[in-house]
């Protein structure tokens, strides 16, 4: 019936299709973009076999899981690109204010089948098991957002990144293909149905929602949509992606392609970027390694989330051995301790760290790099390995705009010996992997890097200034 990999979706009740009533509907949330998306594809396949209009509803709750108005913004930019696309192509999508289950359920009494897009953290699973047992037709998910379906690579948590490398790699063939986008045959612009929010302007939208507001956004840097993203990787296509293994650790430089962000809200596809990728003249040893991260390294991550439903995002979330370990020096004198207020204002002993916390605070982003020595500080200068963890997780989601994604729980699990091995002894790490100041002057060239912060702080602040380097 469709183009869509059958591998990619799975019928999650038992209820019959209902072919007496008005529309397909398509319940957004996870994959937000109007292109290279199976699940919207699915859908408009079935409203077309089915004779019916389709129509696109997405719940727009202002109380997600440690969400603020710097993550809003970025989410309704792209929800609005979104929803003109979906115009264009003769489908009427709605934004309503609501918890996203409930949205999708008020529509889901009219509809013959309910299609909708996969989650893996634990809420995500919540809205859809209610979605699932409460409506009275099919409800279909489709897979969209990683490139190989999670239970397609394993059943069950995997070890490592060199444990799953070879798992996923079986499978990247014949799920590095996207379907050709299917034509509406009935459009559903003219459907009476609460037609819910005007994106137009996205900060009167944001006004209108009960947000946290602490944290601005970041517009004059970073904006959100597929546009956006797609004019970000041209550049660092054109500029960056040549010699990208060998400088992707230069915390100095500006060899990354900022895409982590469009993923974390589903505004661009794992797999065509993947493709944008293999498509360059790009030397191999920097596509493969570009494809590492994406793919391997980013799909680790959901596995984590996935077969960790309860733990992976706590302490317990560990391997016992990093659990011992720390445990076990977790009363070992520290040359610095700071409170989490301070780690927060930058103010420590340390430039490279102050400016890596500085660059996530005022600009939504950190070098990845950067993003493990500031992690591995965090648990060298905090009280005890726990507090260590709930901190730096809970810094990583307030500020980061491609925050409290299975990447965040993941990375900052590793941080703490997930996905990683025992290494030598030393105080207060234990035997997990240590990383130290020396090192990264070694690496890379992180008085440069200071620098590159400051400039990137000031250009947040000038909301006329644009930067996509």
């Amino acid at each position: 019936m469709s183009a869509v990999p059958p591998a990619r979706v799975r019928a999650l009740n038992d209820a019959a299709v209902r072919g007496t009533r008005r529309y397909v509907l398509y319940w957004m949330q996870q994959s937000q973009r109007a292109q290279h998306n199976p699940a919207l594809d699915y859908a408009i396949q079935r409203a077309n076999d089915l004779g019916k209009p389709l129509l696109v509803v997405f719940g727009l709750t202002d109380d997600y899981p440690e969400a603020n108005r710097r993550h809003y913004t970025f989410m309704l930019e792209g929800l609005r690109e979104t929803q003109e696309a979906m115009q264009e192509r003769g489908v009427m999508m709605v934004v309503r204010h609501g918890a996203p289950d409930a949205v999708a359920l008020s529509y889901a009494d009219a509809a013959a089948v309910l299609v909708t897009d996969r989650g893996y953290l634990r809420h995500q699973k919540r809205w859809r098991r209610r979605v699932a047992d409460e409506a009275s037709c099919l409800v279909t998910e489709v897979e969209g957002d990683v490139v190989v379906p999670v239970e397609t690579v394993t059943d069950k948590a995997e070890y490592a990144a060199r444990t799953i490398r070879p798992k996923i790699h079986e499978h990247l063939d014949r799920f590095l293909a996207l379907p050709e986008p299917a034509s509406v045959r009935i459009p559903s612009m003219d459907l009476e149905v609460d037609d819910g929010l005007v994106l137009n302007n996205v900060e009167a939208v944001a006004d209108q929602l009960d947000l946290d507001d602490s944290v601005a956004p970041v517009r004059a840097l970073y904006r959100g949509g597929f546009s956006e993203a797609e004019a970000i990787l041209e550049s660092f296509q054109q500029k960056h992606l040549d010699g990208y293994d060998e400088n992707r650790n230069q915390v100095q430089s500006s060899a990354v392609s900022h895409m982590s962000k469009y993923l974390h809200f589903g505004q661009i596809s794992p797999v065509w970027l993947a493709q944008q990728i293999q498509e360059t003249e790009a030397p191999e040893e920097d596509i493969e390694s570009y494809l590492e991260e994406l793919i391997v390294r980013r799909e680790l991550a959901v596995n984590h989330v996935h077969f960790r439903p309860d733990t992976y995002d706590d302490f317990a979330c560990l391997p016992e051995w990093a659990r011992e370990t720390l445990t076990d020096h977790a009363d070992d004198e520290r040359e610095h301790v700071y409170t989490q207020t301070e780690l927060e204002g930058s103010n420590t002993h340390d430039p490279y760290w102050n400016a890596a916390m500085k660059e996530m605070r005022e600009t939504g982003y950190m070098h990845n790099y950067m993003r493990m020595y500031w992690g591995k500080k965090i648990l060298e200068w905090s009280p005890d390995p726990q507090t260590a963890f709930e901190w730096t997780l809970a810094l990583n989601n307030r500020y980061f705009l491609d925050g409290r994604d299975p990447n965040s729980y993941a990375n900052v699990a590793w941080v703490f010996g997930l996905h990683d091995r025992g290494w030598k002894e030393r105080p207060v790490y234990g035997k997990v992997r240590y990383m130290s100041k020396g090192g990264l002057e070694r690496k890379a060239d992180p008085d440069a890097y200071v620098e590159k912060v400051d400039r990137l702080s000031a250009e947040a602040q000038a909301p006329s200034e644009r930067n996509r380097g």
